[in-house]
């Protein structure tokens, strides 16, 4: 008995596996109206024009975000270019998904609604409106509803962007860092979260976070604020003195703003906020701000010693704007003697010729002409070093595999000034200090 029970179970089992390889063989066919007329693929996210026809979504947005404002099947030039969720024939969809299952299909996911130009118009809005009331809770929220948004996909960020959230929440900054920073912080520190969100920003957004109450309150960030804030407010700083003489030298005169700078060089958060402060400590250096003033402070802070650290071994970004920055204080005769006197100087800026980038080129035969040039120290001693260190080969191949007419004068002058010492020692190939000790 119990043996023709398991017979019976066996037999069962043979036969549902049969019928499931037969399922599996068999082509299932999308009914045409499913499918988007674009892709030809089975819609996910139906979505109606206003010519009445249905497209998966993915596929009309990335249509009209090439130029194109007409309907793609009947021609007609769209009134609306946004689309509008066709709930039903998703449903429908879905519904045609479960019932073939067994088929191996499997039922699409209901998608999120993206935002709209109309709904991101509404919340900024509220946000100007909140501000002006110096309602810090309301504001918050709605700050953090955008966030939230454009956070959720790339197509809800261009929406967003489009929509001049930036301009309207740089004002929110402006009106709440006017009234106070310590008690509005929450909704100062959320905001300036959300423009990291949205760089780069437009010129109204920049001149909003540029005013003066803007920039005491993003340095006050920057001193005392957590990780995030002060990664967040160095880049909206970088934002809104980005080619601006006069936000950049009222920047220099707040207390605390240029140590705050070199800390986040000293101590980084992450490469994003290293590459701003480079950026704007090099935008400080030059401007109409007196030059020498503000390149004395900086040496006084290690800023020299610093850039020749991070040098040392870093990604090419960061690279190119430490030599920038590195090229404009050794133009100053205390910049020189700073660099003079540090170990590394003569071997990184070697090494860094032909290895990095041509703009790391061009700033590294720049310093090297600056610190090089009219040498009068006994038995000239820089340039002894940059021989010792392979300077001789490194030019002479860089005049060879070419470079900018301004590069390539330097480059003649350095190597005329450093032949005059060639014969009294023996220069080495530059990887022979690939292995020198660091002193940190």
């Amino acid at each position: 008995m119990i043996s023709s029970w398991r017979r019976r179970r066996a037999g069962r089992r043979a036969s549902k596996e049969q019928r499931r390889g037969e399922i599996g063989d068999m082509e299932i066919t999308i009914p045409s109206h499913y499918r988007c007329p674009i892709s030809l693929d089975l819609m996910k996210d139906p979505v109606t024009l206003s010519t009445g026809i249905t497209y998966d979504r993915v596929s009309i947005e990335t249509w009209i975000e090439a130029g194109n404002q007409s309907c793609p099947i009947t021609n007609q030039v769209l009134r609306s270019l946004e689309p509008i969720p066709n709930h039903a024939i998703r449903k429908v969809i879905q519904d045609w998904c479960v019932d073939n299952q067994s088929y191996g299909i499997e039922r699409i996911p209901t998608p999120r609604i993206p935002v709209s130009s109309v709904e991101v118009s509404e919340i900024l809005s509220k946000i100007t409106m909140a501000s002006k009331r110096e309602d810090q809770a309301g504001c918050l929220e709605l700050v953090s509803k955008l966030k939230a948004s454009a956070k959720e996909s790339e197509r809800n960020k261009r929406c967003i962007v489009a929509n001049k959230t930036g301009s309207a929440l740089s004002a929110a900054f402006e009106t709440f860092a006017k009234a106070s920073f310590e008690r509005n912080v929450s909704v100062l520190e959320e905001i300036l979260s959300a423009l990291a969100l949205l760089l780069p920003l437009d010129d109204e957004a920049k001149a909003f976070l540029g005013s003066a109450a803007s920039l005491h309150c993003m340095v006050w960030f920057l001193k005392g604020g957590d990780l995030s804030g002060r990664r967040n407010a160095v880049l909206a700083l970088k934002e809104a003195l980005s080619l601006d003489e006069q936000r950049v030298d009222a920047l220099s005169e707040i207390e605390g703003a240029l140590e705050a700078l070199v800390k986040l060089i000293k101590e980084p958060i992450c490469p994003t906020a290293t590459k701003a402060s480079l950026m704007l400590i090099y935008h400080m250096l030059n401007s109409s701000f007196p030059k020498d003033t503000i390149v004395e402070r900086f040496l006084d802070m290690g800023l020299v010693s610093l850039l020749l650290e991070i040098l040392v071994d870093t990604e090419r970004s960061i690279c190119e704007k430490a030599l920038g920055v590195l090229d404009v204080i050794c133009s100053s005769d205390k910049g020189k003697e700073k660099a003079y006197s540090h170990a590394l100087t003569m071997p990184v800026l070697v090494k860094k010729l032909l290895r990095i980038s041509d703009l790391a080129t061009e700033f590294s035969v720049s310093i090297l002409w600056k610190l090089c040039r009219n040498e009068k120290r006994e038995e000239g001693g820089v340039l002894v070093e940059a021989l010792q260190v392979g300077a001789f080969q490194k030019l002479l191949l860089l005049l060879q595999v070419g470079c900018a007419e301004r590069t390539k004068g330097k480059a003649t002058e350095l190597l005329k000034s450093l032949n005059l010492h060639r014969e009294r020692l023996e220069c080495i190939d530059s990887m022979d200090f690939k292995d020198l000790k660091r002193p940190f």
